[in-house]
């Protein structure tokens, strides 16, 4: 499943930085009425961006998908990325989020999740005149010790940092971490010496490394007894829906199990999709 993503060339994207939210299906803009509101954060092609001043890509088409399998009107909402969880526990203000997120237990004791969609791993971009110690291919958490390491507040990434400083290999080793508010911005204090790597999403760090020339990025691993043991730091991404929202979690599992349906080349229409709103493909 999903092996398009592992052959994906990153192109750059122009991300349009303009509105709030936009609805989809037959909703209207500007309308009120919905049946549902689905939060997301902008920017995080190919799963979501602003293409002409409306949301687009992955993840939108998976709402789009459920709002006509269900009949009814969703919005999508543009919102802090820390925000998300939070507000779908809660159920006042979003009925579900969908914003590249990652499964984790702390995560699972406030929502429910659908069934994992695509699998990403975490990488280091570092500078190119200042890159960490290598295995081969990949990075792994110990060459980052010592260093001040940045992420996207609330990021998987910034879970995982926070989690190896206070409880891994990273502990007691003076290795700092800076939350910020966005990758690209994380990415920016690289070359600004604010901090000394960034840690990312696969597909955002591979963006950011195609918009910034002097920047590199490679995936970041545990350390097994030998380089041939080294594993991945992996994170699946589903949608969270509110508990109360039965209905809609299961359309939401109805659809993707039709999407993660790999063809006769053994390619998903999530595979699909990720190379279309890559501008790998027409779709």
């Amino acid at each position: 499943m999903h092996k398009v993503k592992h052959a994906i060339l990153i192109i750059m994207f122009l991300l349009v930085t303009a509105g709030m939210g936009v609805s989809v299906w037959w909703s209207i803009q500007g309308d009120a009425d919905y049946d549902y509101v689905v939060e997301t954060n902008v920017p995080f092609a190919p799963f979501e961006f602003y293409e002409n001043r409306e949301i687009v890509g992955v993840d939108v088409e998976i709402v789009n998908r459920v709002a006509k399998k269900l009949g009814k009107k969703i919005q999508i909402k543009n919102v802090e990325f820390d925000v998300i969880i939070d507000n779908v526990e809660a159920g006042k203000i979003a009925d579900a989020g969908a914003a590249g997120l990652t499964i984790t237990p702390a995560r699972e004791e406030k929502v429910n999740f659908t069934i994992p969609y695509y699998t990403s791993v975490q990488y280091v971009i570092y500078s190119a005149e200042m890159p960490p110690s290598l295995r081969d291919d990949h990075v792994v958490w110990e060459a980052l010790a010592g260093h001040t390491l940045g992420s996207q507040i609330g990021s998987t990434g910034y879970l995982f940092v926070d989690d190896e400083i206070e409880n891994g290999v990273l502990a007691g080793t003076g290795t700092t971490l800076k939350g910020i508010d966005s990758h690209q911005l994380a990415a920016d204090a690289i070359t600004a010496h604010i901090v000394d790597y960034a840690i990312a999403d696969e597909l955002a760090a591979k963006m950011i490394v195609e918009k910034n020339p002097g920047l590199e990025a490679l995936p970041l691993y545990y350390a097994g007894a030998t380089r041939e043991d080294d594993y991945p730091v992996e994170e699946s991404y589903a949608i969270a829906v509110n508990r109360e929202r039965t209905e809609l979690l299961a359309a939401f599992d109805e659809v993707l199990g039709e999407m993660l349906t790999e063809n006769a080349e053994g390619v998903s229409e999530i595979d699909r999709l990720v190379l279309k709103y890559m501008g790998l493909s027409d779709g």
